[in-house]
């Protein structure tokens, strides 16, 4: 049976051959016992793309006897880290080999520009793995001191196993390379669930995985339903451990799920409701910017993403000519027109959010001074909003929808950002170097950017507080969620007598 089609991108008249079956062992196979399928949807067209299987509960399971196959004979402690490092440079070189197709399907199945997909999306996720790849064989322990004449204890920071995966649609192939690269590192397997909406890229490079020349069994790809392929991995007894991105309801649902079955380790990124404090010392062009890039980037589908601005009553006037003029500069449209800084949303269901709140916001009092206004046509475009006039009770938005309000003191201006049960992220804009240590100091969230915004680096940590998630991503502290901490305790000194 053949697991390929062939998906028509009509604005370059190109195919782009595209697996379909479930990628297990190193091969494309169908499901062991389901027909469902999934049908990826152009949101620039609201086209189906094609269809590619759906995995059952019974495929979770193949895949994990899989990848805890290779665990035990050919990954783990199985191999070296020269030669785990090999291979994920490898991989990362394929990737860029293949960077402009990759990107092309991203915006096939996602909507971004496929420039952004491309020299950001894909070319951060290649050098994420070569970071990774990097640590491969720098993974140590401690040597401890507990008795110089008889004893001594070290530490080894073993891989933690079999790993279960879970990623999101809004930035499918770089989230595949952040949960990949330092699981791969330390030697772990995995078995990955790209989320329904955006299976294809993830599908795509399983074929690099193959070509780079991983054994069959260390990373397997499951397209399939988040209740149905995700709840079997969060509760699946030999699964080790389970990262997801994506939003707090489903993270409470994994979290109770690990704890239920085998205790397994968690790391949660759940997003947030991230705050920007403009303060009157601020370049207020360079604010403007950034605020704009931490609403417009990826059509504000992002977890970090700025979505409350707080602008000193001193400069607020000034500060929203400014921010107006680069929020009407952005440019929504179709991903494969170079013009375009942003694409659609996703899929139908979350257009039909983002409206929603959008109508939501102007029937709670909120004033709209850009956008808001639906375009006609096809393709699921939301054009950026601003809304001001607003209250900390006002709703979260997934999308280019920005919410504006004042501060007068500093004081006022942390409460207001900390007025959240999320903490991911936070913005500070300020020339004055005192105020932006205090400010980043008593902002709850997990990263704060000073006179920048959502810009982020691989060998940083990445995550968030409170509602927010749990663990770290990037830098050194990701290898720490794939790794678990065994402690020696060698004895070639000391004699017991029996009975004491």
């Amino acid at each position: 049976m053949a697991h390929t089609a062939s998906v028509q991108i009509p604005s370059l008249n190109k195919q782009i051959t595209v697996p379909t079956g479930l990628f297990i062992n190193n091969q494309f196979v169908s499901s062991a016992d389901s027909s469902e399928k999934i049908t990826p949807v152009n949101p620039a067209t609201e086209e189906v793309i094609c269809s590619v299987d759906s995995a059952s509960p019974k495929d979770i399971d193949i895949a994990v006897a899989a990848a805890r196959e290779a665990f035990r004979t050919t990954w783990g402690k199985n191999v070296t880290g020269f030669e785990r490092a090999r291979l994920i440079n490898k991989l990362a070189d394929l990737i860029e080999r293949d960077q402009q197709e990759l990107a092309e399907l991203e915006s096939l199945n996602n909507g971004k520009p496929v420039k952004i997909a491309r020299d950001f999306d894909i070319g951060d996720s290649v050098q994420c793995l070569r970071y990774y790849a990097g640590w491969a064989d720098k993974i140590i322990g401690q040597s401890l001191e507990v008795d110089n004449k008889a004893k001594l204890a070290f530490t080894r920071h073993d891989p933690i196993g079999v790993c279960g995966q879970i990623i999101p649609w809004n930035y499918p192939i770089n989230m595949w390379a952040w949960k990949v690269a330092p699981a791969l590192a330390v030697g772990c397997t995995i078995v990955m669930k790209p989320s329904e909406l955006t299976p294809l890229t993830a599908l795509k490079l399983s074929e690099l995985v193959v070509e780079a020349g991983f054994p069959p069994g260390v990373i397997n790809t499951v397209p399939s339903y988040g209740p149905i392929g995700g709840a079997a991995l969060a509760a699946h007894p030999d699964v080790d451990k389970v990262a997801f991105t994506g939003s707090t309801i489903t993270g409470r649902k994994i979290m109770e799920a690990a704890a239920k079955s085998n205790l397994k380790k968690v790391s949660l990124e759940l997003g947030g409701k991230s705050p920007h404090l403009i303060f009157e010392s601020a370049d207020l062009e360079q604010a403007a910017n950034w605020a704009a890039l931490g609403i417009c980037y990826n059509t504000g589908q992002d977890c970090t993403a700025g979505s409350r601005v707080y602008v000193q009553d001193s400069i607020y006037n000034k500060f929203m000519e400014t921010l107006v003029a680069r929020v009407k500069a952005t440019v929504i449209g179709d991903g494969f027109d170079e013009r375009s800084t942003g694409g659609p949303v996703v899929s139908k269901s979350q257009y039909d959010r983002v409206w929603g709140y959008i109508e939501a916001g102007k029937q709670e009092g909120a004033k709209p001074i850009v956008g808001g206004v639906k375009r006609t046509g096809k393709g699921f475009y939301v054009d950026p909003t601003i809304f001001t006039e607003i209250r900390p009770d006002m709703r979260i938005i997934f999308g280019p929808v920005l919410s504006v309000g004042r501060f007068k003191t500093e004081e006022e201006a942390i409460a207001l950002a900390n007025e959240t049960s999320y903490g991911l992220g936070a913005g500070v804009h300020s020339n004055d170097a005192n105020q932006c240590m205090r400010v980043s100091s008593a902002l709850e969230a997990g990263t704060v950017w000073v006179n920048q915004y959502n810009l982020l680096s691989n060998n940083v940590p990445f995550g968030g507080k409170k509602q927010s998630g749990i663990g770290r991503e990037l830098g050194s502290y990701a290898l720490e969620e794939y790794t678990s901490v065994k402690a020696v305790h060698w004895n070639f000194g000391e004699r017991i007598e029996w009975p004491l």
